[in-house]
């Protein structure tokens, strides 16, 4: 199968378990692979799923030469898990785990030579797997949430006190076994969601749009307690620890996932490369900025995991 209907790169539709739940993916294959390729490992942000617009990227990275994997979290997605729209920060690392763990088992890929590359949320669980000592040949972190406290600051406080209640009314459900009380994962300014600025909503439906997807195609809500939780949260607190190649892509506006708080976390890896680019924190999925910013990618990979292994592999910085 292919990803356009009948031109390269193809793709597979695969699945791995993490915790005894099958979760979905999909494998992307240059049209001519050596017998070792490296993969890249892909997963999406903040309550996202791999239809929006991951294949883009995983297209570009197979056009390139290297197999690509893009992955749901569990209970997202085309993935299983219930209750749904559960994100739970430990759960999602061990979805990458096992993501990681299988995309080293497929057949023509070096399990030696594995990235993970993660957007948003995914940005920091990648630094915060590197950090671990997870075997990584490099990491791309685009728009990285790395500090739990300043993702709170910049909620403010009117939105963030708004979305606490309801995020404290789920979690005392949880505790209680009930169902899950849920809330948008963005919304308008004023309105009860995780991401309120003004950019969140129009950025979110014009990824939707450029995905092929139609508002409701997907969920676009969580469980409301993963509220309590952001603000702990910090994988730029394991930067120091990212002893691989590490490419971390910023955005100047970006009102989620703040630039300063992402560059002082950047300069704390021993083998950064830091692009900073024009634009919102929905910005580099789309045109005209995401050509860019994945072509900063894959310029990045031919320097840090290059395609033949004798090529010789260095850190940029």
């Amino acid at each position: 199968m292919t990803a356009d209907g009948g031109s390269n790169p193809a793709w597979t539709e695969e699945h791995f378990t993490s915790d005894g739940v099958v979760c979905a993916a999909r494998v992307y294959r240059p049209a001519t692979v050596g017998a070792n390729a490296p993969v890249v490992v892909l997963a999406h942000g903040f309550g996202g799923v791999r239809a929006l617009r991951l294949d883009a990227y995983a297209e570009r990275f197979a056009a390139a030469g290297y197999v690509a994997m893009a992955f749901d979290y569990r209970g997202f997605g085309d993935s299983e898990g219930e209750p749904r729209q559960l994100l739970d920060v430990g759960m999602q690392l061990a979805d990458w785990r096992a993501a990681l763990a299988f995309a080293r088992t497929l057949p023509g890929v070096d399990p030696q030579r594995v990235v993970a590359w993660g957007t948003s949320f995914a940005g920091g669980h990648v630094i915060t797997l590197a950090g671990a000592g997870e075997p990584l040949a490099a990491i791309i972190a685009q728009v990285p949430h790395v500090s739990g406290p300043a993702a709170v600051r910049a909620t403010g406080f009117l939105p963030g006190l708004r979305v606490g209640l309801v995020g404290l009314r789920d979690q005392l459900r949880a505790w209680a076994g009930r169902a899950p009380v849920y809330v948008d994962s963005v919304a308008a300014p004023g309105r009860t969601g995780v991401m309120t600025t003004p950019d969140a909503a129009p950025g979110m439906a014009r990824l939707i749009e450029e995905s092929g997807l139609s508002s409701g195609d997907y969920p676009e809500h969580v469980a409301a307690r993963i509220t309590l939780k952001i603000g702990f949260y910090s994988p730029g607190r394991s930067a120091r620890k990212v002893a691989c190649p590490a490419l971390v892509q910023i955005v100047e506006d970006d009102t989620v996932t703040p630039e300063h708080v992402a560059r002082a976390a950047a300069r704390k890896m021993p083998h950064s490369t830091v692009h900073t680019y024009p634009g919102g924190h929905f910005d580099p999925y789309v045109e005209p900025l995401f050509d860019r910013v994945i072509s900063d990618q894959i310029e990045f990979l031919h320097a840090a995991v290059p395609l033949t292994p004798l090529e010789g592999s260095g850190a940029t910085s």
